[in-house]
């Protein structure tokens, strides 16, 4: 039950950090991957994959499919509902932070 709980918790910090980092530069999914476990966010491509497809669906991101080394790689940048989204994002995560620090 916990777990479940944190994972749903968890969810919206995932969201924000991808929306930060496409808004950056294009990202892709095995980069995010790692960026996140860097974070303390442990996920498999599984979980990470349909987060993405779900963000595009949303009109947060938008795909651009590339070939690298005979591979085609799907790149991810934040569109500008996404930007709009990300901005809302961190001044209630900020505020949130200011009020539960202590």
């Amino acid at each position: 039950m916990e777990d479940k709980v944190l994972r749903k918790l968890f969810l919206g910090f995932i969201q924000i950090h991808i929306l930060h980092h496409a808004k950056e530069n294009p990202i892709f999914g095995a980069w995010m991957l790692d960026e996140l476990k860097e974070h303390g966010y442990d996920m498999s491509a599984g979980t990470l994959y349909p987060i993405l497809h779900h963000m595009e669906e949303d009109g947060l991101l938008v795909r651009e499919n590339r070939n690298v080394d005979g591979k085609i790689r799907k790149y991810y940048t934040t569109t500008d509902k996404g930007s709009m989204v990300l901005a809302e994002a961190r001044k209630k995560a900020y505020e949130l932070f200011r009020e539960i620090k202590d």
